[in-house]
């Protein structure tokens, strides 16, 4: 299929699963039921996709509370009880962050009801996401191993082991999300790839990296101000990662600042192109979405083309991240008409 469509990340919760003082709140103390709310939210973003035309859906990333946060939640050797302060994405802003203590090891399954679940209720290709080595690090706070290094092929060796459960339970797509990428240009090259690679190593479903300047809050929004005319900072990092075994990469086309000459460097792979702006409320139309990828198209066969959203929408108010998802997949169909 020509142009076929996913979401690059979160989609926002259902109002009574995503607000803590609305009706889920005394479930709290109540696993089984936040449990089954969750697999409710689940379900839900399952069936708006699919009425979307989304051919690969995700689950959504309904039952985290932080893209990177679900997945320390179930490690040994994490302290979240001492939270710290701590400079995040080379110093753009400040975050309150846990702290490694002790060795990394896995409690257990992390992803497995959410990804179960989302395998039954679709018959679609299904996309898991996790949080990539290098983001993770810059996410949390290191009082043990004193080597950030270290600590990211231990948390890649965590991932890898996950990855390859979610991809036993039935997973088509794992991408891993590195938005740290944007920023540490010369440690992606030196050793981020390969602790991505390690998290990825003996996979046999597909794998792919989203990497994107960010989106959602004020802090990334002032630090894009500074950034110029174009953005061209990925011209540092494609040529390694197209030597990568990463076999995709999802970048922000629409409205960026992202020279679409730069995708032809990733000539070896699928380009999980951004046609959908999370930064405003603006809803795209087939049109708008076409037009991006016709652009993506002067750079990018159009084979190796998957339309997907610029990052994930969880900030967004649920009406218009379905409208835009609406929009997604009514441009892709208009696109293969079009352009196949």
């Amino acid at each position: 299929m020509l142009f076929p469509t996913t979401i690059a990340g979160s989609l926002p919760k259902p109002e009574w699963l995503a607000e803590p003082n609305m009706l889920w709140a005394p479930w709290k103390s109540q696993g089984a039921e936040l449990a089954r709310a969750k697999r409710d939210a689940t379900l839900l973003v399952l069936k708006l996709q699919e009425d979307a035309g989304i051919d690969i859906v995700t689950e959504g990333e309904q039952s985290r509370q932080h893209f990177v946060h679900g997945f320390l939640e179930k490690i040994e050797g994490i302290d979240f009880a001492h939270k710290v302060e701590m400079g995040i994405r080379k110093e753009r802003y400040k975050a309150m962050v846990p702290q490694v203590v002790a060795p990394l090891t896995l409690k257990g399954r992390v992803h497995a009801d959410e990804a179960r679940i989302a395998r039954t209720h679709t018959a679609r290709a299904l996309k898991f996401t996790l949080p990539g080595p290098m983001t993770i690090i810059d996410t949390i706070a290191d009082r043990y191993y004193g080597d950030r290094v270290k600590m990211a092929f231990a948390f890649a060796e965590l991932l890898n082991e996950e990855a390859k459960a979610l991809q036993a339970d039935g997973v088509d797509l794992i991408q891993f999300d590195e938005p740290a990428f944007n920023v540490y240009m010369d440690e992606v090259n030196d050793w981020g790839i390969k602790a991505l690679e390690r998290a990825a190593e003996g996979l046999t479903c597909s794998t792919a990296v989203h990497i994107c300047y960010g989106y959602g809050i004020k802090a990334n929004t002032d630090w894009k101000e500074t950034l110029g005319a174009q953005w061209r900072q990925y011209e540092q990092i494609f040529p390694a990662i197209d030597a990568s075994s990463i076999q995709q990469v999802a970048v922000e086309c629409r409205n960026s600042k992202v020279p679409l000459e730069l995708l032809a460097l990733l000539k070896g792979k699928i380009v999980q192109a951004g046609v959908i702006d999370v930064a405003s409320d603006t809803v795209e139309t087939a049109e708008d979405v076409v037009k991006v990828i016709e652009d993506v198209l002067q750079f990018v066969p159009k084979s190796n083309i998957m339309a997907t959203t610029n990052c994930g929408m969880a900030p967004m108010r649920r009406e218009i991240s379905e409208a835009k998802l609406v929009a997604l997949g009514a441009g892709a169909a208009l696109a293969r008409q079009k352009l196949g």
